[in-house]
């Protein structure tokens, strides 16, 4: 049986607007996934649909206080300027931002990892006419997967040795697995790829020892960075802050 394409099934619109109104029945399902941020932005980078989960994580009462205004207007000053320089990219070449992993800070402060995703929204010229993104915080492994205990393995290894120079293969060949095999089945079980959480295991605890008074550079040697320089390009990738920047941020909670 030939089923449609989902051009057929799902025609672009004519403009951003019919777009919104079309979305307006599913609203109420976008509201019900407490782990996932959903928006729409226009091509201005303001948001014109947004999620229940994205108002509770910035801290406001309704979604109408977020409509019209940028990331760079909403989050804060060390956050904003991250995220409207994604969406302009976005907006501007059309290539869509995806799998990136984030570190941020959620209501009371509590750093959480997730993974956000954005795309251009094109009418049926091929015109952009604005952004659709979503960010969704990374949940507990699936430890009932039957390659788990596999996993797990990996994992530890990860978490134990992340200070020295890991490589994927070794990583696979612990799992018992090809290294593509080892790629799907973190995909699966983790969410993230083996480099992902590789990078996750680093950044975690380099957030952490960036609470007390070591130096940045000592604290990129500890958490397997061999420069300063590589250490703060890939925590600011990661968290939208340079080291010392996030230092500040929590000094001033």
């Amino acid at each position: 049986m030939l089923f449609p394409a989902p051009s057929q099934l799902l025609p672009p619109p004519c403009d951003l607007n019919e777009l919104l109104g079309s979305l307006q029945m599913i609203t109420p399902l976008l509201d019900a996934m407490p782990g996932v941020v959903f928006f729409i932005k226009d091509c201005q980078a303001r948001y014109v649909l947004v999620n229940q989960t994205l108002v509770q994580r910035c801290a406001l009462k309704d979604r109408q206080t977020l409509l019209g205004k940028t990331a760079e207007q909403v989050f804060p000053s060390r956050f904003g300027p991250l995220y409207t320089e994604q969406d302009r990219r976005v907006l501007e070449i059309g290539t869509p931002l995806s799998d990136q992993l984030e570190l941020h800070l959620y209501p009371g402060r509590q750093p959480g990892w997730c993974l956000t995703h954005k795309l251009a929204l094109h009418d049926r010229q091929g015109t952009i006419i604005g952004m659709a993104g979503i960010s969704y915080d990374l949940q507990a492994p699936q430890a009932s997967h039957p390659a788990y205990q596999k996993l797990a393995a990996v994992d530890a290894h990860i978490r134990q040795h992340y200070a020295h120079p890991i490589a994927v293969k070794h990583l696979a060949s612990i799992a018992g697995l090809s290294i593509a095999q080892l790629e799907r089945l973190c995909k699966r079980i983790f969410q993230l790829t083996p480099r992902q959480m590789i990078h996750q295991a680093r950044l975690g605890a380099a957030s952490q020892l960036l609470a007390g008074e070591l130096p940045i550079t000592e604290i990129a040697l500890r958490c397997g960075y061999t420069d300063h320089s590589a250490f703060s390009r890939q925590f600011k990738a990661l968290t939208g802050l340079s080291p010392s920047q996030y230092r500040d941020s929590q000094r001033h909670a």
